[in-house]
């Protein structure tokens, strides 16, 4: 082989061998980018998994700690709306405090048994959820005294007190006062107030 055919064909090697270096390094940083996304991916999977353990292990620590303050707030806070109770208790707040009768206590209308798509109506009826406290509930009770049967505003105060210092009817949200012609002391008086369920 001559000379000058010797170094066509070392040129020719030469540049293949460049074409084959280039590919494979091409191919290579394909590989690795690939390989650097999985692996990235894999972190994120790790971190949020991570986080998700710190949560649950934050979480159990709350439900530790907090764990008497549950114990208290179903204490505290009616797991029923037992109508009758409730009416018992206002009554007796009624007659401790020198009102011997009241007009009227009521509750907003039942829709239990009512059908919704020809099935019954399912759920907690006449409740209320309570804006930012999930599982709490509200049944407003309307308490009524009318002019006929006015009572000495001392009375009503006292009335108040024992509504507001009572866990069933701890809440007081609207009060209308008619005062009598006859005589200013006496007062009838109309009251809205939130009974809190946690069923």
């Amino acid at each position: 082989m001559k000379a000058k055919q010797l170094y066509f064909v070392l040129l020719g090697g030469c540049c293949l061998a460049l074409v084959a270096f280039v590919g494979v390094g091409f191919g290579a940083n394909k590989l690795l980018a690939r390989q650097a996304g999985k692996l990235s991916d894999l972190r994120a999977l790790n971190d949020a998994a991570e986080q998700q353990q710190a949560s649950l292990a934050r979480d159990r620590q709350d439900i530790t700690k907090y764990n008497d303050l549950n114990t208290i707030a179903a204490s505290v806070v009616p797991q029923d709306k037992d109508q009758a109770q409730a009416v018992r208790q206002i009554v007796n707040i009624a007659t401790a405090s020198g009102i011997p009768q009241l007009s009227s206590i009521t509750f907003p209308d039942s829709t239990l048994g009512a059908t919704v798509g020809g099935a019954p109506k399912a759920g907690l009826t006449q409740l209320l959820p309570v804006t930012g406290i999930r599982g709490v509930y509200n049944l407003q009770i309307t308490i009524t005294q009318k002019t006929d049967s006015s009572v000495p505003y001392t009375n009503f105060l006292k009335f108040l007190t024992g509504l507001e210092q009572n866990r069933r009817t701890a809440e007081v949200t609207t009060i209308a006062i008619t005062p009598s012609q006859d005589n200013p002391n006496q007062v009838a008086f109309t009251l809205v107030i939130n009974e809190f369920i946690k069923p």
